[in-house]
This record gives structure tokens, sequence and C-alpha cells, in this order.
């Protein structure tokens, strides 16, 4: 990626902040200048300004440059729908032909809930997708609407986990996540089958920083801080599995179910050596009514979310917090006074919008 070449487009995290229209309008302005469709372009947006907006900055328009560099390269696909595979009603596979993922999924889901509505529970297995992002903002779609949805995601072209007991990495932090709705916001389990992420180790090893503990493996399988196992070591490592060295087989049965539902349901997977990037997704959206009705529902998981945040906590000063709490709050925070971007990220974005002669958005 080339160089930024203006030294007033960015500033530290919390300096500059932008209002989240103005800001999906820039992104919005940047896929369609590289010949994206505007309503896969205007949705791409909207999820990537909502994930920042919830502080999960690694997936947010922190991708947009990454995006872009891989239309270049002709890596996502701009125009066009999913081939329907299959469609039992119930049950739908869609080749998505590397179309963006963040659109992608947000057409499952608008599918899911509609038809949830009539059928109860409603399964979708997308293969070929491109990457979709933060799966807390998308499972935040179905919760917000009053259905319970999971999303389970991997990405059969790359290799960052090794199986439990082994040195070669073989297959991806595979998140999964799941989100209910709640009576002031939803409830958004988000996690990996890995200890961290292939982001936050790129983004340690490009700060020269280690991480706090040993989440990562070296070519011989020894617990290591050091991120350049990943980046930059040859052979290279891994990254640890949920439950560590001790109880890895824990993160290791998790990724063996992701990659089954991802890769086994869509019928595509590693057996294709794919070479893309992009990811396959097993997709589960769930209307409660259908089974002792959407009152019980948030009834019982409300009582339950107002149990832990009243549990005696370790430390007084940090209270017990569902997932989701902090999202809700940083994303209203977000509403009131715009999202700031560090000078990493922000001149990154400039470089793109002098590229494709696009204006910045203005400072809020």
């Amino acid at each position: 990626m080339t160089a930024p070449q203006s030294k007033d487009t960015g500033c530290e995290h919390g300096t500059r902040r932008y209002t989240a229209e103005s800001l999906t309008s820039f992104g919005q302005s940047l896929f369609e200048a590289a010949g994206m469709e505007r309503d896969k372009a205007a949705e791409v947006a909207r999820l990537l300004v909502l994930t920042d907006m919830m502080g999960r900055r690694t997936h947010g328009l922190a991708m947009a440059p990454l995006y872009l560099a891989d239309i270049t390269r002709g890596g996502m696909a701009l125009r066009g729908e999913p081939e329907v595979v299959a469609d039992s009603g119930a049950a739908v596979v869609w080749d998505g032909g590397y179309l963006p993922g963040l659109w992608l999924m947000s057409r499952a889901i608008d599918m899911g809930v509609q038809r949830s509505a009539e059928l109860g529970v409603v399964t979708v297995a997308i293969r070929k997708s491109h990457h979709i992002g933060c799966l807390a903002a998308l499972t935040k779609q179905a919760a917000d609407r009053g259905c319970v949805a999971v999303i389970a995601n991997s990405e059969p072209a790359a290799r960052r986990v090794a199986p439990y007991g082994g040195t070669e990495a073989l297959f991806t932090p595979n998140p999964f996540a799941v989100g209910w709705p709640g009576p002031g916001h939803p409830v958004l389990v988000d996690m990996c089958a890995s200890i961290t992420t292939t982001s936050m180790t790129r983004q340690k090893h490009a700060a020269g920083e280690q991480f706090e503990h040993p989440w990562l493996l070296d070519a011989q399988g020894r617990p290591t801080r050091d991120p350049a196992v990943l980046e930059h070591a040859e052979p290279r490592g891994s990254l640890q599995l949920v439950g560590g060295q001790e109880y890895g087989h824990k993160g290791f049965g998790l990724a063996l179910m992701i990659e089954a539902l991802s890769q086994g349901l869509s019928g595509h997977g590693r057996l294709d050596t794919p070479k893309r990037w992009g990811g396959n997704v097993f997709l589960q959206v769930i209307d409660p009514a259908f089974f002792a009705g959407r009152e019980a529902f948030v009834a019982q998981t409300d009582h339950l979310s107002q149990q832990c945040r009243a549990n005696r906590p370790i430390d007084a000063s940090r209270p017990v917090r569902m997932p989701g709490d902090q999202a809700a709050r940083r994303e209203q925070q977000a509403r009131a006074h715009g999202v700031a971007y560090p000078s990493a990220t922000w001149n990154a974005l400039a470089d793109w919008a002098q590229r494709l002669d696009v204006g910045m958005p203005p400072v809020d």
C-alpha cells in the first residue's frame, strides 16, 4: 500500500471525530469509486461503521483499505447476486461468488428473519463469500428484530491455528457468534476457537509489541508472546487454541465444529484448496415466537442477565457485564459524540480516497 501523501489526514485516536452518517457516506463513496454496486457499497459501509461504533476497531473501516486492495487484485466480486445451490425453505445453500461478505450476510439475515416468521428456524450455508467482518455486528441485525442468530465462519484458504497437539497451522481462528434480543439491547456473544486473532497478531507485530501472555506457539509448538512467529518467522508458528496447552482440546473441538458447519454443509472447503481471501458461513435464524414465545424468551434470558450483572465482582471497580453491554454503551456514545480513528487507520483511508478521487468526510 502506498504511503499517505497528506500530513493532515489523521491524528491520534480521540482527537478528531466524525459522525456515523458522514463516515458511512465516505465508505460508500470509496467502494462505489472502486466499482462496487451502490446497494452493496452502502451496506458494507454501514456495517463497517457500526462495527467501529461498537468498539470493534480492527473490523471496522480499518478493513476498507484491505477490501479495496483485494478489489484491485480481482479478489472481490462487485456486482451480481449469489447463486442459489439449494433451497427447501428452511434450509438454503448459496454460492457467494466472492461477493462482498457483509452485503451477503445482510441479505441472508433479512431472508432468515422473514422466513423464520413462518417457519420458526431458517438455516443458511454460504460458500465462497468474501470476508464477513465483525460477527457481533451481524447477529445484532437479527437480534434487533426479535430473533436469535447463530453464525459460524471459517476461511478455507488460510491456515493460522494448529490442531491440538500439532505444530503446523491448519485452520483459521474460526469465529462463532450468537445474539439474542434483550429489553434494552441485545446480548452479543462473539468468540473464536483461538485465544487471540489474526487481526490482533498483525496489529501487535506492526506496532512492535509483544502479547501480554503467551497466546501463540512457535514452529516447534512452544508458547510465545511474540507475534513475529506468525508474521515474519519461517517456518511459521500458530495461534494457540482456546484452553491453551492444558485444555486446548476445547478450542480444537470448537474449530472442528465450525469447519463442519460452514464448509461441510456448504459443500466447499479445504478439500477444494481455494486460493482467494474469503469465507464460508453457517447462519441460523430462530424466531422465539415458535417456541415458548418471545415474551417468555426475553423474560428468562433477561432474568439471567440481571443476575449476572448483580453478581458480587472480584474487583468492585469492574462489575460483571453481559456480552453486548459495552458495545451498546459505545454505540450510544458514538452516536452522540462521533467516532475518532488512530492516525494509521485514517491515513490509510485518506490514501485510498486520494487514489479514487473521493472527498474526505468533514470533522464533526
